[in-house]
């Protein structure tokens, strides 16, 4: 199967592959080959561009949101964040089904004309004389409709590589979505010399300046991703030892009745694996939402120094995941899927449980601006508010330190840089040895069989974590301060871990027999044995 001189990526996976043996009998041409693994590169670049699309926008909604509609408040705010989530939530087992039944190519193409489309809309919610707030819902909302292709990029990836191979292909495609959120920012603050003036045509009514160039780059992205899915993506179906399979994704017309492998897939496992992956996506969104009120409660940052130091630790992390999604390929050989996931959720845990509050040193008192002592209702858009602050309002930055509305800033401890700073580091080696190992093992555990509607339903409940953690974070920080926010983040994590302890043994691969077939198969071997040690020596002359 392999080439000389392949690299870790595609090394053969089960056994040694040397002429004679059972695996060098199914080898794969060298046409094959080629072809499987520039379509499995394609979507990593698929995945990239989709990351991309999302974060190159992320730091600029607020003011643009201002800028266009004056009606629109910070609690609106948090439905045009969420919309995106929901959106994608909605589509990822619509495309996975689609993609379990059709060729692949399809959805994957009409997911980003819809994004492509949608970034043209945000590029004109300007134009509108009112109402334009909704024209920016619904723009971002169709943007996470088309992200749901997610869940075919790694069905497809999923079903294109055997068993060992996987490790390495789902780190690299994880590894390929943290860089296009890293880099998605970066992109942003480039086009934010262009300025909010910036160039209109006016033949076309287009505005091209900071908050519309970010999204005009990701409808070029997108347009440059149709055209290579349409030149370079084929299908291919292979199973856990890399033979070749046909199946209905193939192009090529067949009469021929589509086979898969007999054998019951372990819902109980499909189950729990969803209930893991969640946890996992809700646990880093609440921290993603919490690090900037929380370092400007804490170090009495202003606006600015908080984007600023917030994104070099951001972005610090965001190196610090792809070398673990790396790492994850070479341990994962020796360990296995299941132990690097346990361990994970335990440093997950040890990072919040750092994050506690402790001693008797307390965090500044915003004493500016005081009416009163009673706790707001305050949304989650008003919370999160500070991340989308325009850099032109570096003049009036106003107080600084822990609110004197929040109750919990006059008894609870600070958190101190070096202890959020190691919470934050512990944080981001567990989440992304979590995130690609509870992805592989769903993979596994579905095995051979088409994994489009399964993978769909994990992109879900990956979309609805990152909709209910930010919420949830910012509703128990606001109200009762870190103390109690961490400490029910550790308990959730506790959760989990118990979770994993009991269905640790069912997250294995896929087998054609279910549990219950092979204990009766070990009964009759056990019999025969019997059977053997029973029978007489030597039977008697005739």
């Amino acid at each position: 199967m392999a080439s000389p001189g392949i690299d870790t990526e595609q090394e053969p996976l089960l056994g040694d592959r040397t002429p004679g043996s059972r695996e060098w009998d199914i080898i794969e041409t060298e046409e094959h080959y080629k072809s499987r693994w520039i379509s499995i590169r394609i979507l990593y670049l698929t995945m990239f561009f989709s990351s991309v699309g999302f974060s190159i926008v992320i730091m600029s909604i607020w003011p643009y949101l201002q800028k266009i509609d004056q009606t629109a408040d910070a609690s609106f705010l948090g439905w045009v964040i969420a919309s995106f989530s929901l959106g994608q939530m909605v589509a990822s087992p619509v495309f996975g089904l689609w993609s379990n039944y059709r060729p692949r190519k399809e959805p994957l193409i009409v997911s980003i004309f819809i994004s492509v489309m949608a970034n043209c809309l945000y590029a004109y919610i300007h134009v509108p004389a009112s109402h334009n707030k909704y024209y920016m819902l619904v723009a971002r909302g169709l943007v996470g409709f088309g992200a749901g292709n997610v869940a075919v990029v790694r069905s497809y990836i999923a079903g294109a590589t055997s068993l060992q191979e996987r490790i390495s292909s789902m780190a690299n495609t994880s590894a390929c979505q943290a860089l296009g959120f890293i880099l998605g920012p970066v992109f942003q603050t480039c086009f934010a010399l262009i300025g909010e003036k910036g160039v209109t045509w006016d033949a076309i009514k287009l505005q091209i300046n900071m908050y519309t160039a970010p999204v005009l780059l990701g409808a070029f992205l997108g347009v440059l991703n149709i055209i290579l899915i349409l030149t370079l993506l084929r299908e291919h179906r292979v199973d856990d030892s890399g033979r070749q399979c046909k199946n209905v994704n193939f192009e090529e017309a067949s009469t021929d009745e589509v086979q898969f492998p007999q054998g019951n897939i372990d819902q109980v496992a499909v189950l729990a694996t969803n209930v893991l992956f969640f946890v996992v996506l809700f646990i880093f969104a609440l921290f993603e939402t919490i690090v900037t009120p929380l370092t400007m409660d804490m170090y009495a940052w202003t606006r600015k120094q908080a984007v600023l130091y917030d994104g070099i630790i951001l972005a610090a992390l965001g190196v610090e995941a792809i070398l673990i999604f790396m790492g994850v390929k070479l341990l994962s050989k020796k360990i296995g899927e299941r132990a690097i996931l346990l361990g994970g959720l335990i440093v997950v845990w040890v990072g919040f449980f750092i994050l506690l509050p402790w001693g008797n040193q307390f965090p500044k008192i915003q004493w500016e601006e005081l009416h009163n002592n009673s706790i707001p209702n305050t949304t989650f858009g008003e919370i999160i508010i500070t991340l989308w602050k325009s850099p032109r309002e570096d003049h009036n930055e106003g107080p600084t330190g822990c609110p004197i509305e929040q109750a919990w800033c006059f008894y609870t401890p600070m958190i101190h840089l070096a202890q959020f700073l190691t919470a934050a580091m512990l944080i981001g080696v567990g989440y992304p040895s979590c995130n690609v190992t509870s992805y592989t093992l769903y993979s596994k555990v579905l095995g051979p069989k088409p994994q489009g509607v399964y993978m769909g339903w994990l992109t879900a409940s990956g979309s609805a974590a990152r909709i209910l953690g930010p919420v949830f974070i910012s509703q128990v920080y606001t109200s009762w301060g870190p103390r109690w926010a961490f400490s029910l983040v550790c308990g959730i994590v506790v959760l989990t871990i118990m979770l994993l302890g009991v269905v640790y043994r069912r997250l294995v691969p896929f087998s054609r027999e279910t549990e219950h077939e092979r204990g009766r198969g070990r009964e009759r071997g056990r019999h025969r044995i019997g059977n053997r040690l029973q029978a007489p020596s030597h039977q008697p002359r005739a």
